[in-house]
């Protein structure tokens, strides 16, 4: 009997049909194969999984959530010195997670696919945010919620949020009367409306750069996610 080899979007339609335990790491890691087919998901994963055992592995069990955290973004940061790719922000590859881990550059949003994936592998109650203009990450704490960049990693205050969404409240005329809470901009997204926003920002790259094959490639991948 033959079994035959999937294609890359039907591997990708079978991880996405679905909201019940949605494999962020794994469909984000695969966006990279349209560019990069010689790429090996599950060697990804297994980098992955090795860089959670070694944290894990330094770990006291009865460590507090807020030890965690900032056990982590030592790790993170730096030991492992992730970083925001400032000096070609707009390279394709910041949004391919393989890339991204061999050279420890990327952007918000592939950054913080990964910190996640760290994150809740350790129990923290991680979570992403379509915030408007960065994509962020909060972690929930008994003492509250943190809301951190996971370009370096810092907490941000309630005034440090206001400023980075007063230019999409200016776009979008909410400023003057309309206060809008800063809470409507801090909700939990989903696995699903991450990837989306991968590739969006993908869609954006390529048509920005006339690759017109990269950009029908990325489509398809955005219609599969609905």
């Amino acid at each position: 009997m033959r079994f035959q080899v999937p294609t890359h979007l039907e591997y990708f339609k079978s991880l996405v049909q679905g909201d019940d335990g949605f494999p962020l790491l794994e469909a984000a890691v695969c966006l990279a194969q349209d560019a990069h087919p010689e790429m090996d998901v599950q060697d990804v994963l297994a980098q992955m999984d090795v860089l959670l055992e070694r944290i894990k592995r330094r770990m006291p069990e009865d460590a507090s959530a807020m030890h965690r955290l900032r056990s982590l973004n030592h790790y993170f940061y730096e030991e492992l010195k992730f970083a925001g790719n400032r000096n070609d922000f707009y390279n394709p590859n910041n949004s391919y997670l393989h890339e991204v881990l061999r050279k420890r550059l990327g952007i918000p949003i592939s950054l913080a696919v990964l910190w996640l994936e760290l994150a809740q592998g350790l129990g923290l109650k991680a979570h992403g945010v379509n915030f408007p203009g960065h994509f962020l990450v909060k972690v929930y704490l008994s003492q509250g919620q943190v809301v951190l960049d996971p370009l370096t990693g810092q907490s941000l205050s309630p005034s440090q949020l206001m400023e980075q969404l007063e230019p999409h409240l200016q776009r979008m005329g909410l400023q003057g009367e309309l206060e809008m809470p800063l809470g409507l901009y801090l909700r939990d997204a989903a696995p699903r409306a991450i990837i989306a926003r991968m590739l969006n920002n993908l869609r954006e790259i390529h048509s920005m750069q006339g690759q017109e094959f990269a950009l029908t490639e990325v489509q398809r991948r955005l219609d599969i996610l609905g």
